[in-house]
């Protein structure tokens, strides 16, 4: 990933694997069903990123993307003091404790119903937002990848997200990881997008790699992105 990060002309780059923090114990069966599980092997990977860090030509940073739930945020906060990333991200991947990418259960749902779900998205967004755990939030707009959920973001929802980013240390991000397949866009969507810029919102990019071979496509897509739309993204500052 690495050496594939610097092929792709990036100087830098983010290893972030997923992590559920929870007293929950239905979050703690999820947890070992997925395999997210870095709070418990953080410090194997970080020996590793250590081991490498010489000998690649890009500057590696340790990174966790943990989930995000409300009530959760205690247990975050310690395990974040407690293991030291060098940055965090957040995101917001379950309603009603289904992940988002459970096409079925959302599908059997009624409009109102599937409304309701993407209201309750963008509450877990903002306070996301306003938690401020992290320093990026993955693919703010997660819902548009799931057919009965898509297009039903409205501008009060963007509107209420972007105040919340404006004032919050945490960037959205400008996520590539479906601009290849079926899916095909970015997230955040245009209308989203717009509702940052008018805040002048900086957006962190993230290319949503979990191979080599992906990194280099979707740094060129990213690329096209930011120099449509005028974009600046975050940068990380050089004594960081």
């Amino acid at each position: 990933m690495a050496n594939a990060a610097a092929e792709a002309g990036l100087s830098g780059v983010g290893i972030a694997d997923h992590c559920v923090v929870s007293d929950d114990p239905e979050e703690g069966r999820y947890r070992r069903e997925m395999g997210f599980n870095l709070d418990l092997t953080y410090e194997r990977r970080r020996e590793a990123i250590e081991s490498i860090r010489e000998r690649v030509d890009v500057r590696l940073f340790d990174a966790v993307e943990l989930d995000y739930e409300p009530d959760d945020e205690a247990a975050i906060a310690s395990f974040l003091d407690e293991a030291d990333f060098d940055y965090a991200v957040g995101s917001v991947h379950d309603l009603e404790g289904v992940n988002v990418h459970v096409r079925d259960y959302f599908a059997g749902k009624s409009e109102s119903e599937r409304r309701a779900l993407v209201d309750r998205y963008f509450e877990k967004l903002v306070a996301l937002a306003d938690s401020e755990l992290f320093a990026v939030a993955a693919h703010p707009d997660l819902v548009e990848r799931t057919p009965a959920l898509r297009g039903l973001a409205t501008e009060d929802h963007y509107e209420r997200a972007a105040a919340a980013f404006a004032d919050s240390r945490t960037h959205p991000e400008l996520n590539a990881g479906r601009v290849l397949d079926g899916y095909g866009e970015f997230h955040p969507s245009p209308g989203f997008l717009d509702a940052l810029a008018d805040r002048d919102v900086a957006v962190s990019v993230g290319t949503d790699s979990h191979r080599p071979d992906a990194i280099s496509p979707r740094v060129e897509r990213i690329e096209a992105k930011l120099a449509e739309r005028g974009l600046e993204p975050a940068r990380v500052m050089p004594d960081a």
